[in-house]
């Protein structure tokens, strides 16, 4: 795509240059060949935190002569920012506990670490280790859970502010099944709490608000009505409905124990008003065909969890059940940390390869790599401004490194073609994948340094 419009001031834009690859279409659902952009040698110019042109470097560069500051970028691949669909920074202290079942880790691991983030400092101190960690690891937006209180929502807020990224976070209202220390005090309390929290933060800069019950047995009947309430009345702004659904058996059982009176898991969100076009649901690993047709109906994003489901030993998820032509969702990738293992998007393409061999199925680098970028932005209804490498979107931007280590430079020249590559390197999974990581156009993670 191109874009004529040159600001005055040339002298004032940056640009990068190197090979780049973005997605158009969705390659589940269309021939793979029509569904990306790849340019062996592009120059991506930015201005004022978004992408003012993109296009091959010998045609593009003349339009721009006054454009010299360009950071060239060999041996790499340019993306999209990746998108994690579904994490809780709140569980990165806990990251890597041995448990049994999702349950039993829960009330081991999970509920004793939360409840620390009453704590402002200790908060802060949480979010500042998940910034690092995810930014390091090229992921430019994420859909997250915070805890109970307040102070971990602010924290996390606060510092999304400090770097500019577009995030999605909110309080997790939970009134039931919990240890006191993490238990909202009352429906109506947290109800209200999350929207005085959603009216501070939602669309103040690039921060935008979820409502979260953080799964259907930890609230009341009266909380998810209100949670269904709050998110009616906002959705049309932008405000989202994040929680969890069909993770493990034990839960789906649990579930129907608690509410008797709905066909399946999916219809107690239905019944309380918490499905819609801004309705996240992560892993859905269990799924009925009644419910996905149910979720597909009110238009409700997935998140794959892929290494989470694997060393939690839950269900595994069925992409080809979710992208079923007729009624297909869409679906973006996720860590769900501390269940998931890392803070790479890009290592979790590796771990959704196992999840889907394990069916039967295989999962190539074309089908993962949309999941983490335009695909995620699909998910989270942001495709207008994040999630391709486009004139008029945000420049959030990530260069894969294709050659991270000795070996893998070696192992690179018997691929054939970029996807070859891709896939070694998210099944290598080296942490040293991302070269540097660009938020609004501006660069805050550089390996190099």
């Amino acid at each position: 795509m191109k874009n004529n419009i040159i600001p005055p001031d040339s002298a004032s834009l940056k640009a990068i240059r190197g090979m780049s690859l973005s997605f158009t279409a969705d390659p589940f659902l269309n021939p793979q060949d029509k569904c990306y952009t790849l340019i062996e040698d592009a120059l991506i110019v930015m201005s004022e935190g978004r992408i003012l042109d993109i296009g091959n470097y010998a045609e593009l560069a003349p339009r721009y002569p006054g454009l010299t500051n360009i950071t060239r970028y060999d041996d790499a691949l340019i993306i999209p920012g990746l998108i994690d669909c579904h994490a809780h920074y709140v569980q990165s202290p806990m990251i890597a506990s041995c448990g049994d079942t999702l349950l039993e880790w829960l009330e081991r691991y999970t509920f004793p670490t939360e409840s620390k983030f009453r704590s402002k400092d200790f908060a802060a101190a949480a979010a500042r280790q998940w910034f690092g960690a995810v930014l390091s690891q090229g992921t430019t937006t994420a859909n997250v859970f915070a805890t109970t209180f307040a102070e971990s929502v602010d924290a996390f807020f606060e510092e999304s502010e400090r770097y500019n990224t577009r995030m999605i976070c909110g309080k997790v209202l939970q009134d039931r099944n919990l240890p006191p220390s993490l238990r909202d005090a009352s429906a109506e309390e947290s109800v209200e709490l999350a929207e005085s929290l959603m009216k501070k933060w939602h669309g103040r800069g690039r921060q935008l608000y979820a409502v979260i019950p953080r799964f259907a047995p930890t609230s009341t009947p009266r909380q998810l009505e209100l949670a269904g309430r709050l998110y009616g009345a906002h959705v049309g702004e932008g405000v989202y409905l994040h929680t969890h659904l069909d993770e493990a058996e034990g839960e789906i059982e649990w579930v129907k124990e608690l509410f008797p009176e709905c066909r399946t898991y999916t219809d107690v969100y239905r019944r309380y008003g918490l499905l819609g076009k801004r309705s996240v649901m992560a892993h859905c690993c269990v799924v009925e065909e009644e419910e996905w047709r149910m979720l597909h109906d009110f238009g409700c994003g997935v998140a794959h969890c892929p290494s989470s489901n694997l060393f939690l030993g839950d269900g595994e998820f069925r992409y080809w059940e979710a992208k079923q032509a007729d009624r297909p969702l869409n679906v973006g990738m996720a860590t769900d940390v501390g269940g998931g293992t890392n803070f790479s998007v890009l290592r979790q393409l590796g771990e959704a390869y196992k999840v889907a061999m394990l069916q039967g199925r295989n999962l190539d680098a074309v089908r993962s790599l949309f999941l983490a970028t335009r695909g995620g932005a699909e998910t989270l209804r942001l495709a207008d401004r994040i999630g391709s490498l486009e004139p008029g979107m945000e420049a959030d931007i990530a260069v894969i490194d294709l050659a991270p280590d000795e070996f893998t430079a070696w192992r690179m020249q018997f691929c054939e073609d970029i996807f070859q590559r891709l896939f070694v390197l998210t099944t290598l999974g080296s942490d040293r994948m991302i070269r540097a990581t660009y938020v609004a156009g501006e660069r805050v993670f550089n390996r190099e340094r």
